[in-house]
């Protein structure tokens, strides 16, 4: 029989005590084991607790008197990462399976940092009051998969919150062995692709996957989101991707404007594959517009441009010459620290569906500015290829994809 998944529980004890307790029993139910993380400023340790605050604190190298008394924040980022500390040693060494946190808006800040720090992969839920809002800085570039709690989480479980906890319970223990499961059983597979799209770069993407696929490479597309090409760039320093086409760097643009809704949510897109010496295709696919909410939502700053709405809750504004050159200079930048093989190919025509001919952003003289960025700042030794096509063209699509394969050759086994 199967060993009993080994499930981490996160809670502020001083204040989130019977729900802690309340999941560890269900989870002990359900036949995982529980392992419960006093994340919270407990001022003695509790009984409830398997690792109580007082080592939580340690392992960030600090004592909870002096967090107590200390600023809140930074109180949280500490707990934050001893929490971190313990869950990357147990899930490293293979000593742990899940985790699952409850928490309100303390909580769920100092259990999400925590979180955040474990591979992708390991199954991460959160039970929290906050959960029906913008979690976008609690999830970030992880997996965590949040749970709203609809009522309060305090004085413990009542009539509302006792069959949210109970299935999450469940669910985690079932995550977690399923996760154990397929760690086990992990085999040996072809060479791994990330390739990044957006809508309006989608025909592109989709005929060079289908090319990359026929020649045998695993393929993880990502979209341009701001956490999806964060998460890629965590996932090359993670190892799991060994070449990128970048047919979509619009987060570039983002970084740079912060005000766009696909802004990464880390810093230091285009950084990874260089770091990491692995092969990488960049294509300045949606660097034509900045992206914003709905068109009520466009900052005044931004307003007057040729606008696409995208739909309802997207709007796209065309982007300045002096901003493609700052764009110019930040790609050229990472790319020439770059330690393994790089080239850029741009398609004259246009980098997006709304950016080519007859769409409402194209404008090729404008384009022009990154383009003559490029062509001074990056090292001589980075090709830059300039074709006459539109980034959807599929010979656009076909060439980018036999650049990268040409770079990384023949897709080979990867554990």
């Amino acid at each position: 029989m199967a060993a009993a998944p080994v499930v981490a529980v996160l809670a502020t004890l001083d204040t989130k005590r019977e729900e802690a307790a309340f999941l560890r029993d269900r989870i002990t139910a359900e036949g995982g084991e529980a392992v419960v993380v006093d994340i919270g400023l407990s001022p003695a340790d509790d009984p409830v607790a398997t690792v109580p605050a007082s080592a939580v604190a340690a392992a960030a190298g600090r004592d909870v008197p002096g967090l107590r008394s200390g600023p809140r924040d930074e109180a949280m980022a500490a707990m934050g990462a001893g929490a971190a500390d313990h869950l990357t040693r147990w899930y490293d060494a293979g000593r742990l399976d899940g985790m699952i946190g409850v928490g309100g808006n303390q909580g769920t800040a100092v259990a999400s940092i925590a979180m955040r720090a474990v591979p992708i992969g390991a199954p991460k839920l959160l039970i929290s009051t906050v959960a029906s809002g913008n979690v976008r800085k609690y999830v970030m570039d992880s997996d965590i998969a949040m749970q709203f709690s609809v009522a309060d989480l305090l004085g413990g479980p009542n009539i509302v919150t006792t069959s949210i906890l109970d299935t999450c319970a469940a669910g985690i223990v079932a995550m977690a062995r399923a996760a154990a499961r397929y760690r086990a059983q992990a085999r040996p597979r072809a060479t791994a692709v990330a390739v990044t799209a957006f809508g309006n770069t989608e025909a592109a993407v989709v005929r060079a996957v289908a090319a990359l696929r026929e020649q045998g490479y695993e393929i993880v597309p990502f979209h341009a989101s701001g956490a999806c090409g964060s998460a890629m760039e965590r996932l090359i320093r993670q190892g799991t991707i060994q070449a990128v086409l970048d047919m979509t760097t619009h987060e570039l643009l983002g970084e740079l404007h912060p005000r766009d809704i696909y802004a990464p949510v880390r810093p230091g897109r285009l950084t990874a594959a260089g770091e990491m010496g692995i092969p990488q295709v960049v294509v300045p696919g949606g660097l034509e517009y900045l992206c914003f909410g709905g068109i009520d939502e466009i900052p005044d700053a931004y307003r007057g441009r040729p606008t696409h709405v995208h739909n309802p809750y997207n709007t796209n504004v065309r982007t300045t010459a002096a901003e493609l050159a700052a764009v110019g200079e930040l790609m050229a930048e990472r790319l020439n620290a770059a330690t393994g093989p790089v080239a850029v190919l741009v398609p004259l025509r246009g980098w997006s569906h709304v950016g080519s001919p007859g769409g409402i952003l194209h404008d090729p003289a404008t384009n022009q500015a990154l383009i003559d960025v490029l062509g001074a700042r990056l090292r001589s030794d980075i090709p830059l290829t300039l074709l006459d096509l539109s980034i959807n063209d599929e010979a656009f699509a076909v060439t980018a994809a036999q650049t990268l394969t040409d770079m990384v050759g023949a897709p080979t086994a990867v554990r």
